[in-house]
């Protein structure tokens, strides 16, 4: 995989359909990581939406400064900071806690890590949000510290002491609650 640029390649060239590409491969690691900053799950896929539609009414181009999906994820980044500014003077209440069940076989075991991973991902919530924006990054979406870096615009290491300094609060956070979680 070339990590979504030949898509958006295709797409600058008028093939209209390659956008859907990058939208199924993008979107539920960008809604969950723009979640992380917003708060609200609704404003997190609006954010989303509006890093999409950029992509498509504005076409910007990829520079080649880092991989796609760093250029897209600051794309929803930006976006949804603008959204957080916007509802900032507002308060609100998500009703968003629900979760898809896929047709698998063993839907229990399913259920049971998306309530571990739901649960994880609220505990990192109550952090600092630098540190539940860094941990999502790194952990839920698998990126490098330098490519976390050009996201959250801080230099290697900023980002090594901030993951430190978030994995520290995290962990506290866990014991506290007397939370158990594998692998951590």
């Amino acid at each position: 995989m070339d990590n979504g640029l030949s898509s958006y390649s295709r797409f600058l060239t008028g093939e209209k359909d390659a956008i859907d590409e990058i939208i199924r491969d993008y979107k539920d690691g960008l809604v969950y990581y723009l979640y992380s900053i917003i708060g609200d799950m609704g404003q997190a896929e609006e954010a989303a939406i509006d890093t999409f539609v950029k992509l498509y009414v504005e076409k910007p181009r990829f520079k080649g400064a880092g991989s796609f999906k760093t250029w897209i994820y600051t794309i929803g980044r930006n976006k949804a900071i603008d959204i957080k500014r916007k509802f900032s003077r507002f308060n609100t209440v998500s009703l968003d806690n629900a979760y898809d069940i896929s047709d698998e076989e063993n839907i229990e075991q399913k259920v049971v890590e998306d309530e571990r991973r739901s649960d994880l991902r609220k505990l990192i919530l109550t952090l600092k949000p630098e540190y539940s924006q860094i941990l999502y990054l790194i952990f839920f979406e698998d990126f490098k510290n330098d490519e976390a870096g050009k996201i959250m615009k801080k230099n290697n290491k900023q980002i090594r002491d901030l993951l430190y300094r978030a994995k520290n609060a995290l962990k506290k956070e866990i014991e506290k609650k007397g939370e158990v979680f594998y692998g951590l």
